[in-house]
């Protein structure tokens, strides 16, 4: 079995923090959201691993290599522009042969990873097998239809009118039939290969395709609020562990990581939250939920709910919380403006200013 993991698009949800960075490698806890992916893959006995790239293909290169760190045998496939899942598949024909393979979507995060999925399938063999959620707004997912046995008999698009709360999970399990699907279809009103569309045409076909509905924790971390509810799951997941330099007059309170060459200055940090190497905190509070990439500086401030990438400084600011803050980027206080009130007041006029 191979794996084909989705790692282009333009993470525009993202901007402005992906003009200059791959959204699969905006870290959560210090470890990119694709390496997540990556070693869930690895843990469900697949070696051989395609991987789809766009724009961003060098940076992407630069931080997977080969994928021996992973125990994975990478290929690049490249995507000359974002033009749907299933055009993902249809490019990387040649890669996946005549294999059954598991598409992974890089920018999502499965607590518990996706073995026990991929086991199941190995087992039962149907010629696709989605993964499920109930979600808030289906608007904005492709949604699942199911009817009374639980059989899948139906997918949309980002529908205006969903038919059901079941949302799509951005984990996917294929036969070879998906190959005739795939160019079969034609691209959809947004000018894309829909892989609903081709998991539709299966089912139109008279094909096996099974559902299973997850409870646990998945999210699609396309936008800020998602990155720091998956950074929030991870970190509590931590154990306590202190490898960097922390001084007495520092307090460490709850599962709090200090990694190798950070230093703690006259600082509390409240976990769980995590310091990456070479960082510098000092005279500062760290609150919980917060993620410090390497070799930052945080001086008198305060941050909570947050992660900083690395290379980045803040300095004499007062509260940071709910931000994402990108590569070598300086947060200072903004400089005293006097203050001063310009009345034009008519006769007889009270005015009562507060100074």
């Amino acid at each position: 079995m191979k794996a084909l993991v989705l790692s282009g698009g333009a993470g525009t949800r993202l901007r402005p923090l992906t003009h200059t960075s791959a959204k699969q490698l905006v870290p959560v806890a210090n470890k990119p959201v694709l390496f997540y992916g990556l070693e869930a893959i690895a843990d469900a006995g697949i070696t051989d691993v395609g991987i789809i790239v766009g724009d961003t293909e060098q940076e992407i290169r630069d931080a997977v290599g080969d994928g021996s760190k992973f125990g994975i045998d990478v290929t690049y496939i490249p995507q000359h522009a974002p033009l749907g899942l299933a055009h993902a598949v249809l490019i990387a024909r040649e890669f996946l042969g005549d294999d059954d393979f598991v598409m992974y979507l890089g920018d999502n995060f499965i607590v518990g990873g996706i073995t026990h999925l991929v086991e199941n399938f190995r087992l039962e063999r149907p010629d696709a097998q989605i993964l499920l959620t109930r979600v808030s707004d289906p608007t904005v997912f492709g949604v699942a239809e199911l009817d009374e046995q639980g059989s899948v008999v139906g997918l949309e698009e980002k529908p205006s009118v969903p038919k059901s709360d079941l949302a799509l999970v951005g984990v996917y399990l294929f036969t070879p039939a998906v190959h005739e699907a795939v160019r079969s279809i034609q691209p959809s009103l947004r000018g894309e290969l829909e892989i609903t569309h081709a998991i539709q045409w299966l089912i139109d076909a008279g094909r096996t395709v099974r559902s299973t509905t997850i409870s646990g924790y998945w999210k699609d971390t396309g936008n800020v609020i998602d990155m720091l509810e998956v950074n929030r799951s991870v970190l509590e997941t931590l154990p306590l562990r202190i490898e960097g330099d922390v001084d007495e007059e520092s307090e460490l309170i709850g599962r709090v990581r200090i990694e190798e060459g950070a230093r703690v200055r006259r600082s509390r940090i409240v976990g769980p939250a995590i310091v990456g190497r070479g960082t510098v905190i000092s005279d500062s509070y760290i609150g919980a939920y917060t993620s410090v990439s390497e070799d930052c500086r945080i001086e008198n401030s305060e941050i909570e709910f947050s992660i900083v990438l690395g290379g980045s400084s803040i300095q004499g600011v007062r509260r940071v919380e709910a931000s994402l803050i990108g590569r070598s980027v300086t947060v200072t206080p903004a400089p005293a403006v006097p203050h001063a009130h310009r009345l034009i007041l008519g006769d007889h006029s009270k005015v009562q200013i507060s100074s």
